[in-house]
């Protein structure tokens, strides 16, 4: 009862596990604007560090400087129906791994809140159910310099919304409170927003990683133009096949003149164009997490299209191959590099799933 009176009145205990980049900014720009918020860190010399230096924040948004409140290791938060929201900003797999222990962390009527790309919030909500998680998406930007120190890059915001669809009180007080740090914004189609996001994850972030490229030089090959079509194409497939109608984010999720399969016309080359002015010149965080040896969150995005596809008998032969490539990168057994464009296109004809013939002679002509 406490809780649901406290959440009533607009104020909400938080905590923000991770105080990477995303968790930083947004716990950093609350605590600034009067919130009572606690940092959960990965380790003890995270929040050592956190604690002696504060929070600062530089770039879009606002500078601004903070003392860090209270901040320890996940572990130290133990006392249950503390948090009426608990925000999850870590990477996909630890999100799903951490968020069943944090269910007894929440007060009466508290919400769990991922903000990570791909099916985390499906995925959570199948396994906890629906009354603790409330569906969020970052098109946040932001660089931490180190602990306790970032950088916002973008003026973007949270999406938040409820998985079954539809607009609920509890996500119009989430969204009041923490539009004290950040823009938020609500949709009644959330898992149309999932899946529109979802798209340009697969055929964006993930292509310009295995490539060792940005979108914009990746799309001037003609492997590379008909390696993000096909991929584009699978995955608003499987969106189409389960039920979902992707809402309009960055651009019309589904593309002029789309009938299964990604056209060649004017119209087609405009809304390309579109998604380049938003991504063209930005680098993969996949890729940086080739770079610096972590687990990418590949199974959350080409590997769900994949599985999802499974479930609604739609072929994924090219995100399929494109997982598998992601894998062995992640291994070491193979490198970012161009040449995996047509490696990809290649292997999924070979597998005798192709729709369209490879190789190409120029984008559009199909054999």
């Amino acid at each position: 009862m406490v809780a649901m009176e406290r959440s009533c009145r607009g104020f909400m205990k938080t905590l923000i596990v991770g105080a990477g980049a995303l968790g930083g900014i947004i716990g950093a720009r609350l605590l600034a604007a009067g919130g009572a918020v606690s940092l959960a860190t990965r380790n003890a010399k995270a929040a050592e560090e956190i604690k002696a230096s504060g929070l600062r924040v530089t770039g879009v948004g606002g500078n601004l400087t903070t003392e860090a409140g209270d901040v320890a290791r996940l572990a130290e938060y133990s006392v249950p129906g503390t948090f009426d929201l608990i925000i999850l900003a870590t990477k996909a797999q630890d999100a799903i791994d951490v968020a069943p222990s944090l269910v007894r962390l929440l007060a009466p009527g508290g919400t769990l809140l991922p903000i990570q790309n791909g099916g985390v919030p499906l995925t959570l909500a199948s396994r906890l159910g629906e009354r603790y998680v409330l569906g969020g998406l970052s098109n946040l930007t932001a660089t931490m310099l180190r602990p306790g120190l970032y950088e916002q890059t973008n003026a973007g915001y949270l999406l938040i919304g409820e998985l079954a669809g539809g607009w609920s009180d509890r996500s119009g007080r989430v969204s009041q409170w923490l539009n004290r740090a950040v823009n938020v914004r609500l949709t009644p189609n959330f898992q149309g927003a999932i899946w529109s996001k979802l798209l340009l994850n697969c055929s964006v972030t993930t292509i310009g990683a295995i490539a060792g490229l940005t979108m914009r030089a990746y799309i001037d090959r003609p492997e590379g133009r008909e390696l993000f079509s096909r991929t584009y194409d699978e995955a608003l497939s499987v969106a189409l096949a389960s039920g979902v109608r992707p809402e309009k984010m960055l651009v019309d999720p589904i593309p002029p003149g789309w009938d299964g399969r990604n056209s060649s016309r004017e119209a087609h080359s405009l809304w390309l164009c579109e998604i380049l002015t938003g991504y063209g010149d930005a680098k993969a965080s996949m890729l940086q997490d080739f770079e610096r040896r972590r687990t990418t969150e590949i199974a959350f995005i080409n590997g769900y299209v994949v599985d999802t596809g499974r479930q609604f008998g739609v072929s994924t032969p090219v995100n399929a191959a494109i997982v598998e490539t992601v894998h062995a990168i992640t291994r070491g057994q193979s490198s970012p590099d161009p040449n995996h464009l047509r490696q990809i296109l290649q292997i999924s004809v070979d597998r005798g799933n192709a729709s369209v013939l490879f190789p190409l002679i120029e984008y559009g002509e199909r054999r």
